[in-house]
């Protein structure tokens, strides 16, 4: 069975088993794309067809883009890895450490031992954490009146940490600080930097945190699993005018555009003679940045995401962009693959030995979705059996 047959039907029979309203689907190697597809629907019941073109909210698949241009901001002396962050972002320098709550349920903190570094935050071991996945974190923002990060409030970004910079990995608004960093240092907004220092270089047309009018044309709708496994609708949309631009989960694109991102990382920095990274930076990307810190099981505190950890039992560490699998993969991934995921159960992986990426776009919540998490796990599974 050819490749495209056999990830055909895997997407299919999901799509007919429920695992997802829609699903669009991309592969490819160093040289091109070699599979697109898209099945089910872009909103259910609407009876429009979900298309490889299909727009849809990529959420925390952003943190890969802003670290990219973080790193880029390191090579034209920019941005320091290792500096303290508080003198980019002097805001970085009051965060302190929470410790406990006093009587009026107010956070208790004390200062860090250390200052906040850019590789601590690219690599979320700075104590940064997020509310959905952390209780102590909803009695803070209770506390003190702060909102969700997805209100792209600044207020949002005034959280206290859960340990020392440096001293352990817990998945937070640390690219949020990251695309801050990239803004005082640049002068610009967020949006625009990445448009003329990323998207316009590799030609990804539809990726922006403003969804514009062409884009919203073909937007796909997001959906929630009930307690009865069934799908509804379910109307979400991040703030089309921002307080700031969310560099840890903002955007919106199509799984092609970000394919042009990873096959940029595929060609160590570059795609058709657009040089986005040194082939030095992107090395970087592709190892343990954190030491002996290891990435672990996240907890669900909200009901719109499950339990979420790739391969549970195999050591897992972040680079800085991409959380790393230090070991063979059941999907037939090998040893050294990037991958992350977005919030509404969007997924990727980058193969730097076999030069294979892959990009798996639903729509719903929760994230770590029972079915539409397993469908992405077959469709790796399939481009790795028909390779």
């Amino acid at each position: 069975m050819t490749m495209k047959a056999k990830i055909d039907a895997v997407l299919k029979h999901g799509i007919a088993r429920g695992d997802a309203a829609g699903v669009a689907a991309v592969v490819a190697n160093r040289e091109g794309l070699i599979y697109e597809g898209a099945f089910g629907e872009r909103t259910l019941g609407s009876g429009v067809a979900m298309t490889p073109d299909t727009v849809g909210w990529i959420a925390s698949m952003t943190k890969a883009i802003t670290s990219v241009a973080a790193v880029q901001c390191v090579e034209r002396g920019l941005l320091k890895l290792d500096a303290p962050a508080k003198n980019v972002c002097p805001e970085l320098g009051k965060v302190g450490v929470l410790t406990g709550f006093d009587g009026s349920g107010n956070p208790i903190t004390r200062p860090p031992k250390r200052d906040i570094t850019l590789r601590q935050l690219l690599t979320h071991s700075a104590g940064f954490s997020y509310d959905i996945w952390n209780t102590d974190m909803q009695k803070v923002q209770a506390a003190l009146g702060i909102p969700s990060v997805t209100e792209c409030k600044n207020k949002a970004l005034t959280l206290p940490l859960l340990f020392d910079p440096g001293e352990a990995w817990e998945y937070g608004i640390n690219i949020d600080w990251a695309g801050k960093m990239i803004e005082a240092v640049s002068g610009k907004k967020l949006g625009q930097y990445l448009q003329e220092n990323v998207f316009d270089p590799l030609k990804m047309t539809s990726t922006a945190f403003k969804i514009t009018a062409d884009m919203r044309a073909r937007l796909s709708g997001v959906h929630l699993r009930g307690g009865d496994g069934a799908l509804s609708v379910f109307p979400f949309e991040i703030p089309q005018e921002p307080e700031f631009e969310m560099g840890g989960g903002g955007l919106y694109g199509t799984v092609g555009d970000y394919l042009k991102f990873l096959r940029m990382i595929l060609n160590n920095g570059q795609l058709g003679g657009e040089r986005i990274l040194t082939p030095e930076s992107v090395a970087a990307l592709g190892v343990n940045q954190m030491g002996d810190c290891r990435v672990y099981n996240l907890k669900a505190a909200i009901p719109l995401t499950n339990d979420a950890e790739f391969f549970p039992g195999q050591q897992k560490s972040w680079s800085l962009g991409f959380q790393i699998n230090h070991e063979p993969a059941p999907t037939g991934r090998p040893a050294g693959g990037l991958m992350w995921a977005g919030l509404a159960n969007s997924y990727y992986w980058v193969d730097q030995l076999n030069g294979l990426a892959g990009v798996y776009l639903t729509q719903m919540f929760p994230f770590a979705d029972s079915q539409s998490l397993p469908l992405y796990y077959e469709f790796e599974k399939a481009v790795y059996q028909s390779r």
